[in-house]
């Protein structure tokens, strides 16, 4: 029996396994645990393994590409239309094998121990920035409730917070109210330890670094972002152009031609949702600065903000600054304001 392509449709237990030849025939279906995929691709000679890209495929990639295997990640909705009719596990391993061998398939990089560490104290961080939020708008429900209208914004709750109840005792809330209110005030000084936490580790990591601190070169991308972005994408190389990385992640306009004259419409929003959002925010920030500099971006940004509404602006610049982070992280040269490039 001689396998060509592996697919593995991934079970949290159980996975589905189908083996074709040169021809595309299947030679080889059958079901097996986690634990046995390792053996059974251990004894079949080099070939490709192709798999969704799912919990815990990075992780098996590895160890079959020490086995000589060519591994193929693939996104599941570009295995969707290789899936025949009368959906099930077996005909899903079978559409994941098909999807591998089409020449114009885009696969998703391997991604390392360390990188899949940085992504989950990420997806930590943003569990806790969730959990603050809903916090912080429950505390201001509450208040209204009560004919108190609180202000928007984490940090003028928190100083109108420091006025209301320590300084006027509660101002007429009742004694369950105010126990419930600094209750709410001690998880809330909790959860700004925790994420103080990661993003003290993030600082840490960038610093030992050398692509991330590159990237910390760039208006508008600092730690949080740079480790985000490193965890993600790896390389440059991932990538052959920044439009590619900005359109991964979704920043690039959609195009609709009407009377024969192309129109920019609004961004795709696919891709990954956490760095866009990351990019949109350190753009929001970055850009009253980058405008009022003298330089190439500034006087775009200048222009930008004469020509279109400033929320616009802000998700072009996220835009440009998608693209810069490729360009930075391919000719492994810090980021320069006047065009000539730095060294990190």
């Amino acid at each position: 029996m001689e396998v060509s392509v592996l697919g593995i449709d991934l079970g949290k237990n159980i996975c589905s396994v189908v083996g074709l030849d040169a021809t595309g025939a299947v030679v080889l279906r059958r079901r097996a645990k986690r634990e046995t995929l390792i053996a059974l691709a251990a004894r079949l000679r080099p070939c490709v393994v192709a798999m969704e890209a799912c919990c815990g495929a990075h992780y098996l990639g590895r160890v079959f590409a020490d086995h000589g295997h060519d591994v193929r990640l693939m996104s599941p909705e570009y295995v969707r239309p290789y899936i025949k009719a009368q959906k099930n596990d077996d005909r899903d391993a079978e559409g994941i094998a098909e999807a591998a061998t089409r020449p114009t398939m885009r696969f998703v990089e391997l991604k390392s121990q360390e990188q899949l560490d940085m992504q989950t104290l990420h997806r930590s961080r943003d569990r806790l920035v969730g959990e603050r939020t809903a916090l912080i708008n429950q505390l201001r429900a509450i208040l209204l409730e009560r004919g108190i209208i609180a202000p928007q914004g984490k940090r003028k709750l928190e100083q109108f917070l420091v006025g209301l109840m320590d300084e006027q005792g509660g101002a007429g809330l009742s004694p369950r109210m105010i126990m419930l209110v600094a209750d709410a005030r001690a998880q809330w000084t909790e959860l700004d330890r925790r994420i103080a936490a990661f993003d003290a580790e993030f600082i840490r990591w960038v610093k030992e670094n050398e692509d991330a601190r590159r990237l910390t070169t760039i208006p508008g991308v600092g730690p949080t972002i740079a480790s985000a972005l490193i965890a993600a994408i790896g390389k440059a190389e991932t990538f052959e152009h920044g439009r590619d990385l900005a359109a991964w992640l979704g920043l690039v306009p959609r195009q609709r031609t009407t009377g024969g004259k192309p129109r920019l419409m609004g961004i795709s929003k696919r891709g990954n949702k956490y760095l866009r959002k990351l990019l949109i925010h350190g753009a929001r920030a970055a850009l009253p600065h980058v405008a009022e500099r003298d330089t190439s971006l500034g006087r775009w940004a200048k222009g930008l903000l004469a020509r279109v509404h400033p929320n616009v602006a802000v998700v072009a610049l996220a835009d440009k600054l998608a693209r810069i982070c490729w360009a930075v992280l391919r000719s492994r040269q810090g980021f320069s304001a006047k065009g000539a490039p730095v060294t990190a």
